[in-house]
């Protein structure tokens, strides 16, 4: 049975690693040729491929992105600041750790990190970029990104130092999932707002709506400003698809109109499952996002390769370049029926233009076709064999052996008589020393953040406790009935195995509310 669970894990490690190659090797020497990077985002770095799903949080000041990352960590971090103007100034990058605050300059130059690309975006936006480290069973699994309060009315004329939108790109593409926040009475779209959404353009699969502080209106208001948020975003993405729009209230005050209440209450657990699968999904994404990356690099290529074949030889260089940026549109048309290729990997003309104004298109080196051979063979080779190598799904535990006690004979043990904590104390997920059990569970080398019964089996035993009541302890621990724990559902387990081991009260038949966390990721 060991043997046959082990083939079925893939290391992923070792996937990541086969990632870091192909990409090293076949994919970025041709960035660096046609200077891709100044088209697009910058190269990734091991750190960018090695590193925790990112979650974005994006929306105009005041619709509780800060308060939303207070209430999942359930805590606040180092340098958050809330309230009802534009309080967050800053791009906050937060992980877990001991709680820490390390400024933007350095930790754009901290190679551990995957943030050494911010750079480009210059020192005046590094002054406004730091990263917190604070401990949160969250971030053992996603990195958060909380952001400055996007501007409106007279705000927004003003202008920042730095290059606001680019930054927001920029994240956006490295992100695992976006966020976009808004207020149930603040509907409105900035123009700076809009423009960050329409900088999304390519990641759209990564966005999640949510409509937050939904508790402040009756039922009857909820409706129409949900109908009138779907109008709002209709208009600025100028798509037909429709996006899942979540609603709730992330803090933790009581509700101000409870007759929605079982509504938010389903759409906040949609959402928290969701952004529970990243750490599951994280490999898969970053393989999708090279692949991705690599058709537009070949795309990038074949442009600036048919582009310096259209300049002359010696003279008219610079009224011919004038003319093919003006025909920009024209050339991509040439170059999608040529190479068969679909008009929608094209990048946006205009933007294309704007950059490419600033080269000398006849300065360009010229494509070496082995460096294209190679990338050809990473997008339809190598690329593909790596995704074989992954798993379609988790594997799932049969009924019969999802709870790793039923099975066994029961054999009582002993244990000691203690003073008894108040039950205050007893079944309060508060008072439970989680950071010694987190530091057991990940000591245990979870795949994809759980444990299989195999592994937390010899765990429990350890208490000496009878095998009737070790499984009624899994049954009560294992809330997902999976056949795995999670970080949350090992802590669980490991306490009732503590407060029966130490006489302090009987197990219960269902758990105590109060014992799970509410907020749970």
């Amino acid at each position: 049975m060991k043997k046959k669970r082990a083939e079925s894990v893939p290391n992923y490690t070792d996937i990541i690693a086969g990632l870091k190659d192909i990409y090293k090797s076949k994919i970025k020497p041709v960035e660096q040729l046609l200077s891709f990077d100044q088209f697009s985002t910058p190269s990734l770095t091991d750190a960018d491929l090695t590193a925790k799903p990112i979650v974005l949080l994006m929306g105009q000041y005041s619709v509780g992105k800060s308060t939303f990352i207070k209430y999942i960590l359930e805590k606040e971090y180092p340098g958050c600041h809330i309230g009802p103007e534009p309080t967050t100034d800053r791009f906050i990058a937060i992980l877990g750790g001991e709680d820490r605050i390390i400024p933007g300059n350095a930790a754009a130059v901290d190679r551990d990190l995957p943030f050494t690309s911010l750079s480009r975006f210059g020192a005046s936006f590094l002054q406004k970029f730091q990263v917190s480290y604070t401990s949160s069973p969250i971030l053992e699994s996603v990195t958060l990104i909380d952001t400055p309060g996007v501007l409106s009315g007279e705000k927004q004329r003003i202008g920042r130092s730095y290059d606001f939108s680019g930054v927001m790109e920029y994240f956006a593409a490295r992100a695992d999932a976006i966020l976009l926040l808004f207020d149930a009475h603040k509907l409105d779209i900035s123009d700076e707002f809009k423009d960050c959404i329409m900088g999304l353009k390519g990641n759209e699969e990564k966005v999640k709506v949510i409509l937050n502080k939904a508790d402040m209106v009756n039922g009857q208001q909820l409706l129409r400003v949900y109908g009138a948020l779907m109008w709002s975003l209709g208009k600025v993405l100028n798509t037909p698809e429709v996006m899942r729009v979540y609603i709730g209230s992330f803090w933790d005050q009581p509700l101000r109109y409870r007759d929605c209440e079982a509504l938010l209450s389903a759409e906040q657990e949609d959402l928290l499952a969701d952004l529970r699968s990243l750490s599951t999904n994280s490999t898969m994404r970053k393989i999708n996002d090279i692949v991705k990356r690599a058709s537009m690099v070949k795309i990038h290529a074949l442009i600036i390769s048919h582009l310096k074949q259209e300049m002359p030889g010696f003279f008219g260089k610079s009224s011919k370049q004038s003319e093919l940026l003006a025909n920009l549109a024209a050339e991509f048309t040439k170059l999608e029926h040529l190479h068969r290729l679909p008009r929608g990997d094209f990048p946006n003309v205009e933007e294309f233009k704007s950059k490419l104004s600033l080269f000398k298109i006849d300065k360009f080196p010229k494509l070496d076709k082995k460096l294209m051979a190679t990338l050809d063979t990473a997008i339809s080779v190598d690329l593909p064999e790596l995704i074989k190598r992954f798993p379609q799904n988790t594997p799932t535990v049969p009924q019969i052996f999802q709870n790793p006690f039923e099975n066994f004979a029961s054999v009582e043990g002993t244990h000691e008589t203690l003073a008894t904590p108040s039950p205050e104390q007893l079944w309060n997920w508060e008072s439970i020393d989680r950071k010694a059990l987190l530091n057991r569970f990940a000591a245990l080398s979870p795949v994809d953040g759980k444990l299989s019964g195999a592994v937390v089996r010899p765990v429990l035993q350890a208490s000496q406790l009878d095998n009737g009541t070790l499984a009624k302890i899994w049954k009560l621990a294992d809330w997902t009935q999976d056949g795995y724990l999670d970080s949350d559902e090992f802590i669980v387990a490991m306490w009732l195995a503590e407060i029966k081991t130490k006489g302090w009260a009987e197990i219960p038949d269902a758990l105590p509310p109060t014992l799970v966390p509410h907020r749970r990721f």
